[in-house]
């Protein structure tokens, strides 16, 4: 077999061992949390069945937190959490290093005293089982998540990359990792910023024919990386005076929020890959291909950001 077509490939792009760690570290993390998740709305749901005052009484602490899952598991039915006192509440805050025990305890102990209807002792006992399997699920997710996110600093820190992304405004080290995970930092991989940001599913499509014209949202795209770069842009309006005048103005022309921030995330985006281009030995060229348009108020650019070049 022939092909005719080889001016029209590229070599497949080979990315370096340091982010290849970076990003089996950073997606068992975010894999990790994504379970907890679902076995948090699985306890939730188990809970409105049987022992709804559990979730109010515990809605202050969250209910994936270590102190109120251990409490759930010492009391899973309505009456064993009618008979907690006062004290048992308070050990059980303290170790978590909670503020205001006392007071949170009182109002945990008054709200599982509440009366509520109840369900036959046999069907109490199995939900109670159920919810008390799930509690402890969550108790070991809650310790390997902690666990594993310092494995991902460690590995996106050690990668000579991590400057670049940490001066990027809404960008840690947890953020930080997933971008670099998904994208990778082979220099050939995207031909230029319009790729990238294809590939990002962050840019629009637009569909025209005859009369009709139509921009649309991506929704073919990498969901790992869509998720880290809408959490980055969320956190960029705070971070940046530049990413949240380019966020009013979107808003100003009536788009959405989703469609305004993902614009910002695009923007982003394409910073981004203005920041990790080869050196040009040519600054005047450099600067063009970073800086923005004529209109610095309501655009943003490569010095509202803070990359380093």
């Amino acid at each position: 077999m022939v092909r005719i077509d080889r001016d029209q490939l590229r070599p497949v792009a080979g990315d370096s061992e340091q982010a290849q760690a970076v990003k089996v570290v950073a997606r068992a993390h975010q894999s990790l949390i994504w379970e907890r998740t679902r076995t948090f709305q699985r306890l939730r749901s188990t809970l409105r069945e049987y022992f709804p005052a559990a979730l109010n009484a515990y809605a202050d602490l969250t209910l994936t937190s270590t102190d109120a899952l251990e409490l759930l598991i010492k009391a899973p039915t309505p009456a064993a959490g009618a008979k907690l006192t006062r004290t048992q509440i308070t050990a059980a805050l303290a170790r978590a290093r909670r503020h205001n025990r006392d007071a949170k305890a009182a109002t945990i102990q008054t709200a599982l005293r509440e009366r509520q209807l109840g369900l036959s002792e046999p069907v109490t006992a199995a939900y109670a089982a159920t919810a008390t399997a799930h509690a402890r699920l969550l108790i070991a997710l809650n310790e390997q998540i902690a666990g594993l996110e310092g494995q991902v600093k460690a590995h996106f820190l050690a990668h000579p990359d991590a400057k670049i992304y940490l001066s990027m405004p809404g960008i840690a080290e947890i953020t930080g990792a997933r971008v670099l995970a998904e994208f990778g930092d082979d220099p050939t991989r995207y031909a230029n910023a319009k790729a990238r940001k294809n590939y990002a599913g962050t840019s629009p499509i637009t569909r025209a024919s005859g009369k009709s014209h139509t921009v649309q949202a991506r929704y073919v795209r990498n969901n790992r990386l869509v998720d880290a770069l809408q959490t980055q842009a969320f956190s960029a309006l705070r971070a940046s005076p530049g990413a949240r005048r380019y966020y009013d103005k979107q808003r100003a022309r009536e788009a959405g929020y989703n469609p305004a921030l993902r614009q910002v995330g695009n923007r982003l985006v394409g910073i981004l890959h203005g920041c990790q281009m080869p050196q040009d030995p040519n600054p005047l060229r450099r600067s063009d291909r970073l800086v923005a348009p004529r209109t610095p108020s309501c655009r943003l650019t490569s010095n509202d950001m803070g990359c380093l070049t």
